[in-house]
Parts: C-alpha cells; structure tokens; sequence
C-alpha cells in the first residue's frame, strides 16, 4: 500500500506512537486530563497547584510503565523481523531460537528457589537468571546448528522445537514443587505484564534496545540478499555465516532482556512485522525501522487496554496479544498453505 511512499508509513507510524505515549499516560485509575498533561511534563507543577497527585503518578508509575512498553514492543518486533528474514520463513518467531524457553526456565528456578534459600534476593536474580537461561539455550541451539559445512537453519529450527519442549518439562517441573504463593508468581509471570515496570528496567533494557536500532544500517543490505537465497547472497558479497550470528546474538539479547524485565509477551514478533510487510513490502531497510516503531506503540496500547479492561483490576499484556495474535497466525498458516504468503 505504501511501496512506494515508506517515508509516509514511517511518520504516520510516529504519530501512532506519540497517540499511544498520550493516552497510556493521560488514561488510568487516576484520570490525568491533556490539559494537566502538559505542565506535569514540562516540569510547571510548582506553578499549577493542585498536580502534585499528577505529578507523581505520572513520573512514579505511568511514565516507567509506557517506557518500558515502548521499548519491549520495539525490542520483540524488530527481532521479529530479523529472524523472518534470516529464516526466509514468515511463520518464524524469536522463541524458535529458545530464548524464550530459556528465559522462562531461568525465571522459574528464580521463583522457586526465592522460598527455599532466605539470601536469594528476587528483585535482581529474577531477570538476572531469566537473561542468563534465555541466552544459554540460544547459544546451545546455534552450536547445534553449526557442522562442518556451516550453519544449517533446518538442523537450528529443529533444535529449537526440541529445546523449547525441554525447558516446558522443566518449567512444569518446577510448577508441581512450588508453593502455592511462588506457583503463583510464576503463573503470573509466565503471562507478562508490565506493573513490574521501574525506572531500573528501563536503564536496563535501553541500551540493548539501541543497539539493535544502531545495527539496522549494518543488517538490512545481507536480509535482503537473504531473500534471493545463501547461494545468491554470498555471490552478492554477503558473509551469510557471519550475518546468521550476528542476528542470532542480537536476537537473544534483545528477546532475552525483554522476557527478563517483564515475562513472555507471545505473537509481538510474529504478527508486527508481517502488518508492516504487508504495508512496505519485503525491503529490509523500511521493515526493520517500521517493525520497531509499530511494535513499540502496539505493546503501549495493549499495556493500556490490559489496565482499563477489568479495572480496577489487569490483565496479564500476555494474554491480550494471544487474544490477538493468534488468529492473525491462523491467517498467516491459512495463506502459507495457498501459496499467497511470500509466493510460496
């Protein structure tokens, strides 16, 4: 639709973005209107009585929270769209390379042993141990891929399923022996939600968000290349090898920090791109950009319709974008099967 104006999409990409900051800032249990918006953010509280109560639930709770949704939906949609184009497979999903699995099961044992052993601190060993497992698994899945001939993506996807059906015995296993109140925990964590949000994971997921932002310059000449095939694309000059490692590594990272600091968020990576595919086409140097931005303002809208909902009460984000997701895959497998999807 927008093939040949991708400047357009992008920018009205922005706009949705900057609507999805306002409203998950300005709409809540505490209504904040436009009109106090302002001044909380521009720091005139001293001269507007009477936004102290704005003021904190804006800088305290809400601001951390649409932050972090920004950057998570970012971080899973742009990897998103790199594995589809490493994998030349548009059903391909960043928990194919296990570090969602992985991450999960680190977690898990977070959880679990959080009761057994009195000096285990939850705050920090919870996403310590969750970033730890999900890069672990992913690096176990890319050295089982690699022989002697290189890296066969067949032998990794494989290695993936099977990985990631370990690490649900193990996660299984750790749910039958866990106190009521960690089963608990790690059922709710298991589904992502943001009211773990704090400025704390915000410094700590940004820097691996911008330096999967920075690569994009770097990856997008070698995935369209991919596009023609490995043969094609190491004639063009593309080093495929090093190509499938790097988006191998930044795929874990990002993915891994994501899981860490807010749990498993399904479908972000699986349906963002393909709705920015179907709006720029195949080009990597727009699908990549516009996958992040779209990614980063549609995990905003869902943390916002999870809050408002059932209020007072939320909804795990998790579960809205399976809610969503799912059917949109159905409509991807449907398509794949028609030969309309990528003209396969």
């Amino acid at each position: 639709m927008f093939y040949s104006r991708p400047l357009v999409f992008l920018v009205l990409l922005l706009a949705l973005l900057l609507m999805s900051v306002l409203l998950s800032l300005s709409l809540g249990s505490v209504a904040v209107p436009l009109a106090d918006l302002v001044p909380v953010l521009t720091g005139q509280v001293a001269s507007r009585p009477g936004l102290e109560t704005a003021d904190l639930v804006i800088w305290q709770i809400r601001m951390p929270r649409v932050c972090l949704s920004l950057l998570v939906g970012a971080c899973l949609a742009l990897s998103g769209a790199m594995v589809q184009g490493l994998f030349r497979n548009p059903l391909a999903d960043p928990s194919l390379i296990g570090v969602s699995g992985g991450a999960a099961v680190g977690a898990a044992v977070a959880i679990v042993l959080g009761g057994a052993w009195p000096w285990f601190a939850p705050s920090w060993n919870l996403p310590l141990f969750a970033f730890i497992g999900g890069t672990l698994v992913t690096a176990l899945v890319y050295r089982l891929g690699v022989g002697p001939l290189g890296t066969s993506v067949a032998t990794m996807l494989l290695a993936g399923v099977a990985i990631n059906a370990m690490t649900s015995a193990c996660i299984s296993y750790l749910a039958t022996t866990a106190e009521d109140v960690r089963l608990r925990n790690l059922v709710y964590w298991l589904m992502g939600s943001f009211n773990v949000a704090s400025w704390e994971k915000v410094v700590w997921v940004a820097p691996f968000t911008l330096l999967s932002l920075l690569t994009i310059p770097k990856l997008w000449r070698g995935l369209n290349a991919l596009l023609l095939g490995e043969s094609e694309a190491r004639h063009l000059g593309i080093r495929v090898e090093r190509l499938r490692f790097v988006v191998i590594v930044l795929a874990a990272l990002t993915v891994g920090v994501s899981v860490a600091s807010v749990g498993v968020i399904g479908f972000v990576g699986l349906v963002v791109p393909h709705i920015v595919r179907l709006m720029l086409g195949p080009d990597h140097r727009w699908l990549l950009p516009g996958s992040a931005l779209l990614g980063a303002a549609l995990l905003s809208l869902a943390d916002l319709a999870a809050r408002l909902v059932v209020e007072p009460l939320e909804l795990p984000v998790g579960v809205l974008t399976a809610v969503l997701g799912a059917p949109f895959f159905l409509f991807l497998v449907t398509q794949r099967r028609r030969g309309q999807l990528y003209g396969v």
